[in-house]
């Protein structure tokens, strides 16, 4: 059993983006096509902390890629919540699966993924939008989710180190152009 769309969530989220070489990235499902520019696509890779208050609260693992149309399409999850895992398939077509997470900066782990380590930096002044849409593939179909919020946002400096053999692979011995911590965010997850 999951709750019904939408997810009202808060939390934290601490997000390092990439400009990964397009070659790298695994294919997308359903057409999805990513904006590549110079042959570089640019990929997010979060780990988030879903606390207590929202509608759920769990931990995530996540990596996702900007489309041709500035949507993002979500490429390799994880959570250790099985009614996010349900509700994140059933509802909004994204591919959740198990994992075993620890997110406690400095330390972060998902149990034979990958682990960072996260320094959190200055915070900046006031509280920013958050939107976002998010499209994924479920067979043939697109499945389009808007996600609105606030968020305060600091500085971050990320050190990633998945396992060279996992599904984060493409990853390995990269470098992220930047990091930023989604201070108590506030998110409005579907319609």
């Amino acid at each position: 059993m999951h709750p019904p769309s939408p997810w009202n969530l808060r939390g934290r989220l601490y997000l390092s983006v990439f400009a990964l070489p397009a070659a790298a990235l695994p294919p997308l499902p359903g057409g999805l096509r990513p904006l590549t520019v110079a042959g570089r696509v640019l990929l997010g890779a979060a780990w988030v902390r879903y606390e207590p208050g929202g509608t759920l609260h769990y931990r995530e693992l996540l990596t996702a890629v900007l489309l041709r149309d500035l949507r993002v399409s979500i490429v390799d999850i994880w959570v250790d919540s099985e009614a996010s895992r349900d509700g994140g398939r059933s509802l909004w077509a994204i591919p959740k699966d198990l994992a075993t997470l620890e997110i406690d900066p400095p330390a972060a782990s998902a149990a034979g993924i990958a682990t960072a380590v996260i320094r959190p930096g200055r915070r900046w002044p006031g509280r920013w939008p958050a939107p976002m849409r998010l499209r994924q593939a479920r067979g043939s179909a697109l499945v389009e989710t808007p996600v609105r919020g606030r968020t305060a946002l600091r500085s971050a400096r990320v050190a990633w180190a998945p396992e060279r053999s996992g599904r984060l692979a493409y990853l390995a011995g990269r470098k992220p152009v930047l990091s930023l911590v989604l201070d108590d965010f506030r998110l409005r997850f579907g319609r």
